[in-house]
């Protein structure tokens, strides 16, 4: 798997003590974005998944993953696996992606993997960074027009279920 960096107890990354994995690559390339530095998928460091695993269970106060970029729905699959093994372990996860839910919705139609990692997924912070929307008082958001959704709700009830 391609990462720019993992982070181990991060508090700014979802609720409680998180182990992050910041994907590398992102088509998206929102203006203004946080980690410029993890748009290109040549860029990084490769490592296994058994390693990443290994690491996010070095420390018993984890609370949860928290997989973002870069894109995880670029390396949907291995970030799929990634997040199993975290709920396996009793650990919540958490995605942020530049996609909506709707566009990761029409895109599992023809790809398992995304599909898989939605399923994986207890926490949706979704949408593409907007510099011109840009806040420091909605919690876990960088901008107004993203949100925190309910995955597993919303999945079974057909509507976006939001946390706020």
């Amino acid at each position: 798997m391609k990462i720019a960096g993992l982070v181990q107890e991060s508090i700014v990354d979802g609720p409680g003590l998180r182990f992050v994995v910041f994907t590398q690559g992102c088509s998206i390339r929102c203006e203004g974005c946080h980690n410029p530095d993890t748009w290109d998928s040549g860029g990084g460091t490769e490592m296994s998944l058994a390693e990443i695993i290994g690491e996010m269970l070095s420390d018993p106060l984890t609370d949860g993953l928290t997989l973002s970029g870069g894109e995880p729905f670029e390396q949907a699959a291995d970030c799929a696996c990634l997040a199993a093994a975290a709920h396996e372990n009793g650990l919540n996860v958490w995605t942020f992606t530049g996609k909506t839910f709707e566009e990761l919705l029409a895109e599992e139609i023809n790809d398992e993997d995304v599909k898989l990692l939605l399923e994986q997924t207890d926490v949706l912070v979704d949408g593409r960074f907007d510099i011109t929307e840009r806040t420091l008082t909605k919690k876990w958001c960088g901008s107004k027009n993203q949100r925190v959704i309910k995955v597993r709700e919303s999945l079974s009830s057909g509507k976006v279920i939001m946390i706020w």
